[in-house]
């Protein structure tokens, strides 16, 4: 070959070269595409290659908002607030004000201020915006998908309708953002009422034998005829039944490490309320571990009176495992505190 010739071998490396030099360009491009960025570059295996660290975006959380008036709060709210965080990352709850309640459903027996405390409590709750709205409207929707970067609007199965008849969720499920969970059965709010009703009217009614029977039916959560022959009242109670799997829901799951500082408390956390979310509070900050004993049924009325508790043991422990403040509880617990107690569950401090 002459002096401007190339040999096959020299052609062949050329050749090499070129498709490398498109591969690494290839790279690169891909590399700014997708967000990839070089950490330093290298000769490998076959010539020169860039050595690459693929940086993750990371995901946005996914942020769910919640509604309602939570008035007189119960293990029913809770468990419609753990439904809700299970659909997202954060759970962001709008407590419906004064206003707006009275306006569609009446007055609240609660006021605002304590609802606001009781929901905040709750461990499945991230954010809590005060005073919303009782129904979705446009510019509301607007505001929690562009300024508080809500995903999904969350609502239980149970129809929610304004005074007109009209769905409060209509535009939401309008525009594909709603995500619906299931209501739990056996308590309302206006459930709870019809029970301190029929309690108020009942402590009027003279006979021990009329109050066992009413406490029978709050504890055991069925319906029966009052004892002294009168017809049964037409007040729903509890109906609701507990099982080992809704207490491993409500349940934190964790114990005490090894050199935890542990606190224990007891009640009857009856109707459970501001108060004693308070009291919880404080307790919580007196140690690293909150043990909560709760009073069976029988216990409460030997001590508070036949007519009492409202709620049964194991919807007072619901709503007491729900507190964010609260690690554990016993179900059940003895009105006084042995020393076989202390020694098992090694109790440091009683609040």
């Amino acid at each position: 070959m002459g002096w401007g010739g190339v040999n096959g071998s020299e052609q062949q490396q050329q050749q090499h070269g070129s498709r490398i030099l498109i591969t690494c360009l290839i790279v690169v491009g891909a590399t700014v595409a997708l967000g990839i960025g070089f950490h330093h570059f290298g000769v490998g295996v076959g010539g020169f290659f860039p050595s690459i660290i693929i940086k993750k975006k990371k995901r946005r959380p996914v942020r769910v908002y919640m509604d309602g008036c939570f008035d007189m709060m119960h293990y029913g709210h809770c468990n419609a607030l753990r439904q809700a965080r299970a659909l997202g990352d954060q759970l962001v709850v709008g407590v419906v004000s004064d206003a707006e309640i009275t306006a569609n459903k009446g007055p609240p027996v609660t006021p605002l201020h304590e609802r606001i405390i009781m929901v905040s409590a709750v461990k499945w709750v991230d954010e809590v915006i005060p005073d919303a709205p009782y129904a979705i409207t446009e510019e509301f929707m607007k505001k929690l998908f562009n300024e508080c970067d809500i995903d999904y609007i969350i609502h239980g199965d149970d129809p929610c309708l304004l005074p007109d008849g009209t769905d409060a969720y209509a535009l939401a499920k309008k525009a594909g953002r709603y995500k619906q969970i299931k209501r739990t059965e056996g308590v309302s709010s206006t459930d709870i009422v019809g029970r301190m009703l029929l309690c108020v009217r009942d402590r009027s009614v003279s006979g021990n034998q009329t109050h066992a029977s009413l406490q029978r039916q709050f504890s055991h959560g069925h319906s029966q005829k009052i004892e002294d022959g009168g017809s049964s009242s037409g007040t729903r109670v509890s109906h609701f039944l507990p099982t080992s799997r809704r207490i491993v829901q409500f349940s934190n799951g964790k114990g005490p490490g090894p050199q935890a500082r542990i606190v224990y408390i007891d009640g009857a956390f009856d109707l459970f309320h501001a108060g004693h979310v308070e009291i919880l509070r404080l307790a919580r900050g007196l140690g690293d571990f909150l043990l909560v004993g709760i009073h069976t049924d029988q216990t409460v009325s030997a001590h508070r009176g036949a007519h009492r508790p409202i709620m049964n043991l194991h919807e007072r422990s619901l709503s007491v495992l729900a507190c964010r403040y609260v690690d554990e509880v016993i179900i059940g617990a003895p009105w006084e505190v042995s020393k076989d107690m202390v020694r098992s569950f090694s109790l440091n401090l009683f609040a």
